[in-house]
């Protein structure tokens, strides 16, 4: 089997991210979302960094012409149905990708590989709630998704090696690297990454730095390129937390506990840049520690 057609659930930031680098490598693209206000947006966030892109050298205006004529957005889900292979992106719910997935089936041809870019929950558990666990895997693409050069592969129980080398084939088609994670809570990256954020919140609850302090310490004394706060506002306090729980949930283990300053901002609405507040205020020209 060859991957020719690709649908995209959901046209949020990762899912018109995702949309983007698979038209870009040569696959026809249907961007899917239940708003069309929110694919308007999608299409034009990916025509910016396509043409960021040509800016940069990286394509030239042909490629982008060509890559924008390979996406066709919807809003009707049954329309995902017949094609090769269908990534769902949605909010990082586990009630909403089952839904998704639920709502979709009828609709499904036999030959269909579906796919999650969850950055968090059991793969296991979300193909269960298809009727084709075995070509089903998570597809866990970094944030942003046309920079990133890293896709985790992520194989539920039942997911069977046909499926995996498709997927694995697909993540060398764009250009990117794959590396595979057993099915555990939040799966290699953000089993690292998201307890590093939640401790730099408890940095911050328990008073021991400031905002600007623990990101200044973390860029000049560990040399990261963003600091704690300032990736967890670019990520989605909403999502730090949502990752947490599952971890919390799924592994029973005290070290995993959202902050519960986390919980507040999340409780607040303050979920970083998305919603122009969080860690830091970014209403004015340049971005302003909150606390």
């Amino acid at each position: 089997m060859e991957i020719k057609s690709v649908g995209v659930i959901g046209a949020g930031q990762m899912g018109n991210g995702i949309a983007h680098v698979m038209a870009t490598a040569g696959f026809d693209v249907l961007l899917n979302d239940i708003s069309q206000d929110a694919l308007d947006r999608a299409i034009a966030t990916i025509d910016r960094n396509l043409e960021r892109q040509v800016h940069r050298g990286q394509l030239s205006e042909a490629d982008k012409a060509d890559a924008l004529s390979r996406i066709r957005p919807t809003t009707a889900l049954a329309e995902l149905g017949q094609l090769d292979l269908v990534i769902e992106s949605a909010t990082e719910k586990e009630a909403v990708k089952s839904g998704i997935f639920e709502s979709l089936q009828p609709h499904l041809a036999p030959h269909t590989i579906l796919a999650t870019n969850t950055s968090s929950i059991s793969i296991t558990r979300l193909a269960s709630r298809t009727d084709r666990p075995e070509r089903f895997m998570g597809l866990h693409f970094m944030n942003p998704v046309p920079v990133m050069k890293l896709v985790e592969l992520i194989r539920g129980i039942a997911t069977d090696q046909k499926t995996y080398d498709l997927c694995l084939a697909i993540v060398h088609k764009l250009g990117k690297t794959a590396a595979s994670s057993e099915d555990f809570p939040a799966f290699i990256v953000n089993r690292v990454l998201v307890p590093m954020i939640n401790e730099a919140c408890y940095v911050l609850y328990e008073g021991v730095g400031d905002v600007a302090s623990i990101d200044s310490a973390m860029k000049l004394g560990a040399n990261h390129p963003m600091g704690p706060l300032e990736l967890a506002d670019f990520i989605g306090l909403d999502t730090c937390l949502s990752i947490m729980q599952v971890l919390y949930d799924g592994l029973s283990d005290t070290k995993y506990r959202p902050c519960p300053l986390l919980v507040k901002y999340v409780e607040a609405g303050w979920l970083g840049r998305k919603s122009k507040r969080g860690f830091y205020d970014y209403n004015g020209d340049e971005p302003v520690p909150t606390r």
